[in-house]
């Protein structure tokens, strides 16, 4: 049962990068739900082609390019693309993440750079690249981002840099561009099921067992209730929300 009312998104487009799987890619299928146009944006073309399929399968509006969020031409052809077809962005989300787990002394020059590159310059990329499309007033930017920005994480350097620099751009966004009437907010999920991330870090029974333990809530989150806190971020009702981040991770930043 959904909290959220039938055709809310109508007539509005969501432009995702990182929106052709796991948390991106459910995001997306949310906002089309709720009669947004949606445009996919991922790396690997087969990957982006068969999350579109999926969608238009269901009779939802779905379009999607595949680029990489590193390369500026790129990610502003796509944008170009997406307002020649659908006009206006009202969402943009800016989800394309890498990450793989290494101490700093066991990290490469190039690896903590590739990291950085896909988190925080693609993330710059991705709006500086879409402010000449946005409604203005009344577009809302949403960076996905975790925990990492606020709690070292062992193993975690190179993420913990990155998201810390995509949420304080993301919240310098939201100073600068306020004025147009653009907000600015970053989501932070906990640890999510069902994602490539968990089955990463929690292979296992056992190691499941233990993201579950650390949780007050005594579980791991789904991906719909992340998606349904962006919905909220992206409504009306959230219409004087701005330069702030959000956390949807069961408490577990709260000390678990």
């Amino acid at each position: 049962m959904s909290v959220f009312v039938e055709g809310l998104f109508a007539g509005k487009t969501a432009f995702f990068t990182g929106g052709t799987s796991g948390i991106g890619l459910g995001i997306a299928e949310r906002f089309a739900e709720l009669g947004a146009r949606v445009v996919l944006v991922g790396r690997n073309e087969e990957k982006m082609t068969a999350a579109v399929e999926g969608l238009l399968r269901r009779g939802l509006r779905a379009s999607g390019h595949a680029c990489d969020v590193r390369q500026y031409a790129a990610i502003e052809e796509a944008l170009m693309q997406s307002h020649g077809e659908y006009g206006p962005l009202d969402f943009v989300f800016a989800g394309a993440a890498g990450n793989f787990p290494a101490a700093v002394t066991g990290m490469s020059a190039n690896g903590f750079k590739a990291v950085i590159d896909i988190d925080v310059l693609g993330t710059f990329n991705t709006y500086r690249a879409a402010y000449a499309f946005l409604r203005k007033p009344g577009a809302v930017l949403v960076s996905i981002s975790a925990n990492h920005a606020h709690q070292p994480m062992a193993m975690q350097a190179h993420v913990c840099a990155a998201k810390a620099g995509v949420e304080l751009l993301t919240h310098t966004l939201a100073l600068e561009w306020g004025g147009e009437g653009v907000r600015a907010v970053c989501v932070t999920p906990g640890p999510i099921d069902g994602t490539e991330g968990m089955r990463r870090l929690a292979p296992s029974e056992e190691a499941r067992r233990r993201v579950c333990e650390a949780s007050p809530l005594g579980r791991m989150g789904t991906v719909r209730e992340v998606a349904d806190l962006a919905v909220f971020l992206c409504s009306d009702a959230a219409g004087y929300i701005t330069g702030a981040t959000f956390r949807v991770d069961g408490g577990g930043s709260a000390g678990g």
